[in-house]
């Protein structure tokens, strides 16, 4: 860091994103991306004439994309906001409705950038643990007083609340925003998002970058009601206007029309989640059920990071997590049935 930093952010720990090593080919698990490309439609939107139309800036307000996205979810488009990824909607989330001083709850467990932006913004968080086996209990969110966010599906357990379980959170916390991260629903989890018509408190957050094979066009999105939406918008228009690209648009609105495609794919990922699930469980494995694209598992007697790097050095790529109660677990990416049977075969090779 330079001399120059500012105090208020040099003790920051930045998120650690997946590995993307550059030094040989590997079978990459590593980062949750999808093994599939994205649709036809997707790739014939990114043509040479909208190419030409990056000398001028895009649609701020991200009109057909908002249209588009209400159209999928039955919503109106002032109940969507577009993002650079579903990490900026909640980044703004979380500097819209935790920096006051009432502070946030999350999980112990869970995606790792929600104490990065505590930290970013000194928000107070009241870390809420998982039960032994790392299920998520909603009565233990009931009454906070703060602002509540929940990954459901969770990463990195992979396992899911139902869409009864977080209605009777937000019913709980009437004062309160909830927001639930949605980023893994498409794999087998279920969307809350009707749930937003009732609750105004309610916002969802989902992305394009797992289920719709786009995490390098970066783009997410938010539902939720319309004072919510126009406050997410108040910090969008007071950083960057421009925040979604013209290209990343017009890619986002074509695969919505393609999403037969999408939908098959989530379903091979879920066949190839169970098949990979079960021959590991034939290896001695301890596999959490996932209802996302991934497995968190361990084995009894094995060192969680001496098996990751033991893969790595095997051309396989997975993720590991050196904190405590989790430290022998791994987080396994699904990616084609050929890519599994390589993890597996270079699996029973370092066991």
């Amino acid at each position: 860091m330079s001399r120059y930093f500012s105090s208020q952010v040099s003790q920051l720990t930045p998120y650690t994103p997946g590995e993307q090593p550059k030094d040989q080919q590997y079978v990459k698990l590593n980062a949750n991306e999808s093994p599939y490309p994205p649709s036809p439609g997707v790739a014939a939107a990114l043509n040479a004439r909208e190419a030409a139309g990056l000398r001028l800036y895009g649609d701020a307000a991200a009109r057909e994309l908002k249209e588009a996205l209400a159209r999928q979810y039955k919503v109106e488009p002032e109940n969507v906001f577009v993002a650079n990824g579903s990490d900026e909607a909640l980044n703004f989330a979380f500097l819209s409705y935790a920096t006051d001083g009432r502070g946030v709850a999350f999980a112990d467990f869970t995606y790792s950038f929600y104490p990065v932006f505590c930290d970013l913004y000194h928000i107070p968080a009241q870390i809420v643990p998982l039960r032994e086996d790392f299920t998520l209990v909603p009565e233990d969110y009931y009454g906070l007083n703060k602002t509540i966010v929940i990954t459901n599906p969770n990463a990195p357990t992979g396992l899911a609340i139902s869409r009864d379980q977080v209605e009777g959170i937000v019913k709980a916390n009437p004062d309160s925003v909830v927001i639930i991260d949605e980023a893994y629903v498409d794999f087998g989890g279920e969307s809350s998002v009707a749930l937003t018509k009732q609750y105004p408190n309610l916002l969802v957050v989902q992305t394009y970058s797992k289920s719709r094979s786009m995490a390098g066009a970066r783009l997410g999105y938010a539902i939720g009601d319309a004072a919510l939406i126009r406050d997410l918008e108040t910090i969008k228009f007071s950083t960057n206007p421009f925040n979604v690209n013209s290209l990343t648009m017009k890619a986002g609105i074509a695969a919505l029309a393609e999403q037969a495609y999408y939908d098959e794919n989530c379903k091979k990922i879920m066949e190839t989640r169970e098949y990979t699930a079960r021959e590991l469980e034939k290896l001695g494995f301890t596999v959490l059920p996932s209802k996302t694209n991934f497995l968190f598992a361990k084995k009894e007697g094995v060192d969680g990071k001496a098996l990751c790097q033991g893969l790595k050095e095997r051309g396989v790529l997975i993720r590991h997590f050196d904190k405590d109660r989790i430290r022998d677990y791994n987080r396994i990416t699904i990616g084609t049935p050929e890519q599994m049977d390589i993890f597996l075969e270079k699996l029973r090779e370092l066991l």
